[in-house]
């Protein structure tokens, strides 16, 4: 892959003929504690020498991703418009910045349903986020999440399943990434022999959770498998030379994955 724009809110690289546009919604800060070590243990006194801290917190940055085909463009995740912290937000500045037309956007899909990668459905003065939208895909298994949210109401019924396995194009399968919550998919992005693996919240902490995959998050809905699944994606994406582009990976997000002797580390792109 090849980086052929950026800007504060963007970056913009090339796979074959296809390109692929990390968005930076924001960031948000959350407390050591949402660490968890195998059986659901907090860190104590005694962090981990490499953990990155930003005033004494994690910094996760919130990123979502436009894959332009020429014709259209598909959207992974939404941000959360203004519906969490004020340091989000900003996917539509992003947009912008990036000259994505949003009318351009056809398809939306989610990696999963937590607030910070479906509210940008709407913006902050009520008013569709993508007015042409076509395809609103949630996974199957999250559904019902999806539908409780009221703020989302008027796309409710809009909204269509997504399985594994399932094809959003000719460049693009949903594969099942199960862990952080029950539906968690990513997508493979093949183009030109190469391949994008967009896999959502896999890695939370990326200044520990490559060099220590066991540790999870407090959030993940099943922490053992959230584990398990990290260990399998990475091992596949170093072994295959895959690239790579996390939600909460530093902006932009995007990089290449490589064995370690005891684990693993990621070097952007």
């Amino acid at each position: 892959m090849q980086r052929i724009s950026a800007g504060r809110h963007h970056t913009t690289y090339r796979i074959g003929d296809l390109s692929v546009t990390s968005l930076r919604d924001g960031y948000v800060d959350m407390p050591i504690e949402r660490l968890r070590q195998p059986g659901n243990r907090r860190f104590g006194n005694e962090l981990p020498a490499q953990l990155q801290l930003v005033d004494g917190a994690l910094r996760l940055s919130v990123n979502a991703f436009a894959i332009d085909d020429g014709h259209e463009i598909t959207l992974i995740d939404t941000g959360s418009s203004n519906a969490w912290h004020p340091t989000m937000g900003f996917l539509p500045q992003a947009l912008m910045e990036a000259r994505i037309a949003v009318d351009r956007i056809r398809t939306v899909a989610f990696t999963h349903t937590h607030l910070d990668h479906i509210q940008g459905l709407i913006l902050p003065d009520g008013r569709d986020g993508f007015p042409q939208l076509g395809r609103l895909l949630v996974p199957r298994l999250e559904l019902d999440m999806f539908r409780s949210e009221a703020r989302l109401s008027r796309f409710h019924d809009r909204a269509q399943p997504l399985d594994p396995g399932q094809h959003l194009g000719a460049n693009i399968e949903a594969i099942a990434i199960p862990g952080h919550e029950i539906g968690h998919t990513g997508f493979r992005v093949t183009r030109g022999g190469e391949t994008l693996l967009v896999w959502g919240d896999l890695v939370h902490v990326p200044s520990l959770q490559f060099d220590r995959p066991e540790v999870a998050w407090e959030y993940d809905a099943d922490q053992g498998q959230a584990r398990a699944t990290r260990l399998q994606i990475l091992a596949l994406a170093a072994d295959n030379a895959y690239c790579v582009a996390g939600a909460h990976l530093d902006s932009p997000g995007i990089g290449r994955i490589f064995r370690t002797e005891t684990a693993f580390r990621f070097e952007p792109l």
